[in-house]
C-alpha cells in the first residue's frame, strides 16, 4: 500500500545508539509524502548523551518533518478520541518500550500516543532496537508477537556472540515493513539474520 497521504505517526524512544539510523527513515517516510507527525519519549527530549544532546535531535526531527512534536503525554493522548493516525511507527522501540507496551503500563508519551492509537483498532510497527530482546524482554517480545494490530520490521541478533541478548529490526525495511501494516498484515519473514544494514 502506498504511503502517499497516510497519517503516520513516527514515534522515537531512547535507543540513542541509533538514532544515526532512524532520522533517514523517518526523511523516507516524510519524502513518500505521508502526513508524518513526529512522537518522541522523554528519553529524546531530556537526555543528552555521548550521541548528541536532546538539541541536536529535536532540530533534526523538525527539519525533516516540519510539524510540531508530539512530546507529552497530554499532547499524544488525543490520538485515540481524534482518530489522528493510520498507523503509528515506533523507531527505535527500546525493549523499556517493549515491556510497558506488553503490560499495558502506559506512563509516558510514546506508550500513550500506542493506546490511544491501538483503541481505534489501527496497526502499530515496532522497529525494535533492545540488548535484552532475547533475555527478560524475550517474555513480552512473544505477547506482542501475539497481540492484534502489532506489526514487527523484521528482527534479528546483531551481535550474537559479544550482546547474545540483543536483537534490531532492519531499519532498511521500516518503510516496506509499513505498508504491509496498513493492510494488517506482517511482512515476513519476521526473523532474519542481521547483517548490519
Amino acid at each position: 500500500m502506498d504511503l502517499r497521504d497516510k497519517r503516520i505517526g513516527f514515534a522515537i524512544t531512547g535507543s540513542h545508539c541509533t538514532l544515526e539510523k532512524t532520522l533517514p527513515v523517518l526523511k523516507e517516510i516524510v519524502e513518500t509524502g505521508a502526513d508524518v507527525t513526529p512522537i518522541i519519549s522523554d528519553a529524546i527530549l531530556t537526555r543528552d548523551t555521548k550521541f548528541g544532546p536532546s538539541s541536536k535531535w529535536l532540530k533534526e526531527i523538525l527539519e525533516i518533518t516540519q510539524k510540531p512534536i508530539i512530546d507529552s503525554i497530554v499532547k499524544a493522548e488525543p490520538i485515540g478520541p481524534g482518530k489522528l493516525l493510520d498507523l503509528l511507527i515506533i523507531a527505535p522501540c527500546t525493549g523499556n518500550t517493549l515491556a510497558k507496551l506488553a503490560n499495558a503500563i502506559t506512563d509516558e508519551t510514546v506508550v500513550m500516543a500506542a493506546k490511544a492509537h491501538l483503541r481505534n483498532d489501527r496497526p502499530v510497527l515496532l522497529a525494535i532496537a533492545t540488548n535484552d530482546g532475547l533475555g527478560l524482554n524475550a517474555k513480552n517480545l512473544g505477547i506482542l508477537l501475539n497481540t492484534k494490530n502489532i506489526f514487527f520490521v523484521p528482527f534479528g541478533q546483531d551481535n550474537p556472540t559479544g550482546k547474545k541478548n540483543s536483537l534490531i529490526s532492519r531499519f532498511d525495511l521500516i518503510k516496506d515493513a509499513a505498508e504491509y501494516a496498513l493492510e494488517f498484515k506482517q511482512i515476513q519473514p519476521v526473523l532474519i539474520e542481521y547483517r548490519g544494514i
